[in-house]
């Protein structure tokens, strides 16, 4: 039986820029998801193969450490780049790294989240906290408005001093549950319990997760994926 499984859903977008990855390296296994800022066919592919980069980094040297080298090669690259920057694709990330007697490391940068769902519980613990203007307001006392979601305040290569990084440890146990925003965001809009769509093996879960919303998006729905991983198995 799979212990972990991933599921996407295009929504109203021209492209799916989501992208999930995972890797194992001596014992230590990293699952990754990154959410494409933009939707076109560049985003796409770079949003793939950044994936896969974070999520071999992070195996081999942690979550935050692989996050940090991820960024920093790609703050070279859109250095590199100069006024060109401004146009080359970007991404939010949640990486996770699990290893056998060992706390569950999270770190990203963004709005993509981590969940857990401890064992034999009904309630969900976000791990994350948005990097997002939302936030920022929200911290500041100050009502946000309905679009202040929509701008992040950090992603892989943001250059800005202000640029968050976030990082965090948590009981290597329970079900963990990465989503981009276009799979948190309508549940939550509609007031509905995102531990309602968790049952079941891994791939039922996702699935259900990005069905249910893609299905309450109002307006024009976003890429929506879920990547979903039973910690409590053996060897995960």
């Amino acid at each position: 039986m799979s212990t972990h499984s991933a599921a996407q859903l295009i929504g109203g977008r021209s492209h799916q820029c989501d992208a999930t990855a995972t890797y194992t390296h001596q014992g230590r296994r990293a699952y990754a998801l990154l959410d494409g800022i933009g939707s076109t066919e560049g985003v796409r592919t770079w949003t793939r193969t950044a994936a896969r980069r974070l999520a071999r980094t992070a195996a081999r040297a942690g979550a935050f450490d692989g996050l940090r080298e991820i960024h920093a090669a790609r703050a070279a690259e859109l250095a590199e780049e100069g006024w060109r920057a401004e146009d080359m694709p970007k991404a939010v990330a949640v990486v996770a790294v699990a290893e056998l007697g060992k706390p569950l490391e999270v770190a990203w940068c963004g709005d993509a989240r981590a969940y857990l769902l401890p064992p034999s519980s009904d309630r969900l613990e976000r791990l994350t906290t948005d990097h997002n203007m939302r936030q920022v307001l929200t911290d500041m006392g100050l009502e946000p408005g309905p679009y202040a979601r929509n701008r992040v305040t950090s992603y892989l290569g943001d250059t800005s001093p202000h640029a968050p990084f976030g990082s965090v440890q948590a009981p290597r146990a329970g079900r963990l549950v990465l989503a981009s925003d276009g799979a948190y965001e309508p549940l939550e809009d509609a007031q509905l319990t995102i531990t309602d769509y968790l049952m079941g093996r891994p791939d039922k879960a996702a699935r259900a997760l990005v069905g249910a919303a893609i299905a309450h998006a109002e307006g024009r729905a976003d890429n929506a994926t879920a990547l979903i991983v039973d910690l409590a198995v053996a060897g995960q």
